[in-house]
């Protein structure tokens, strides 16, 4: 019989997931919620552990539906089991985890999967293929932040069916070969995870789940965002114009940018939300056609940088105070102009000034794309 512990309950929460870990450490296996289904987890470390989850979730009679996954503490991890993670690859664990997304690799003989004994290994890369996923739960993050390997996971399909979607389901699933379930009531979503297949740097959905097919291809996009001080003068002209100038190298319609692939936008440091742009930045851009009436300034944040792929400065200055917060992203952080010359900020000047303002952005922009972007 197993033990089924509700975790918003809990006396110390902290307590159980030590109780899970250990349970798991002396090769038990371990229910878990997340945030699409209930899953049966074992100590990667532990073969005869991963042996009888492979059974109990019918990966023998099902391997593409019951393909065990690999669960994982955060998305910088899964370079350590994919060494040679391609663009695509690092922008969708970086965009979709924590969250309901498996991304599905080729990986070889490289990385700490290799490693894994060989019970282990065979259940978790079959055919080469390897799974990974970042669940979006406290519960199962918590206990995977205090064990030195990942969790091996029954699949969200096992043996070919639905995953449950409660404590209650999976113990009538899995039954006495679980020692203790994580009760924290119905699943978020109540439906797999979708499961993203990696090949170089294509991507496919084998497995249709919470995430739509639309949805990930937006996630997969490239993200060129360019940053001023107030998101009203430089960044504004330089998203604008490279979004021109882009459509016209791809030959497809600014519209049509994302279905290509490419998202950009802007930001500033020091920016308000919702600010127009300047009416002289709104002038001259319209006398080369474009639009900047319905621009809305947005202040830098973290969130845009983590997504961000590529970010451009107007200043030195700019790029400094970005790495002086998050040394992190400066291989992702990049002065605009190639020849390292600041773009100065025309507020406050005339219509002269914006207009050798937008003439530097087009010449440093023009490179740029011709640099940087083939044709799709």
């Amino acid at each position: 019989m197993s033990r089924r512990l509700e975790i918003r309950n809990a006396d110390d929460p902290r307590d159980a997931i030590h109780q899970a870990v250990q349970r798991l450490a002396q090769g038990e296996l371990v229910g878990f919620p997340t945030e699409t289904v209930y899953v049966l987890a074992a100590h990667a470390l532990r073969p005869q552990a991963v042996e009888r989850l492979a059974a109990l979730a019918g990966n023998g009679a099902s391997p593409q539906g019951a393909a065990l996954c690999l669960a994982l503490k955060s998305a910088d991890e899964a370079l350590d089991y994919v060494p040679r993670m391609g663009p695509v690859a690092r922008r969708l664990s970086r965009r979709c985890w924590p969250g309901p997304v498996v991304l599905a690799f080729q990986p070889g003989d490289e990385g700490l999967a290799a490693q894994f004994p060989d019970e282990t290994r065979r259940h978790v890369v079959p055919q080469g293929e390897l799974r990974l996923r970042v669940p979006a739960h406290d519960c199962v993050l918590e206990a995977l932040r205090l064990m030195p390997a990942p969790l091996v996971t029954s699949g969200e399909r096992p043996a070919g069916r639905d995953g449950p979607v409660d404590a209650r389901q999976l113990e009538e699933r899995f039954g006495a070969d679980v020692a203790l379930v994580f009760d924290d009531g119905p699943s978020r979503y109540g439906q797999p995870s979708t499961v993203v297949r990696i090949s170089e740097d294509c991507w496919e959905t084998v497995e249709r789940g919470v995430v739509g097919q639309t949805t990930i291809g937006r996630l997969a996009s490239e993200i060129y965002l360019f940053v001023c001080t107030g998101n009203t003068c430089r960044s504004p002209m330089a998203e604008a114009l490279f979004r021109k100038f882009l459509s016209e190298r791809l030959k497809c319609t600014e519209e049509e940018l994302i279905d290509r692939g490419f998202i950009v936008a802007s930001a500033g440091l020091s920016a308000a939300v919702g600010a127009a742009a300047a009416p002289e930045a709104i002038e001259l851009l319209a006398r080369a056609g474009i639009d900047l009436r319905t621009h809305a300034s947005q202040p830098l944040t973290d969130a845009l940088l983590d997504q961000a792929d590529h970010v451009f400065t107007m200043t030195r200055g700019h790029r400094d105070s970005i790495l002086a917060l998050r040394p992190d992203v400066a291989d992702r952080v990049h002065l605009i102009s190639s020849d390292k010359t600041d773009v100065a900020d025309p507020i406050g000047g005339g219509l002269d000034d914006y207009r050798v303002c937008k003439e530097q952005l087009e010449r440093y922009l023009r490179a740029l794309v011709r640099s940087r972007v083939l044709p799709h």
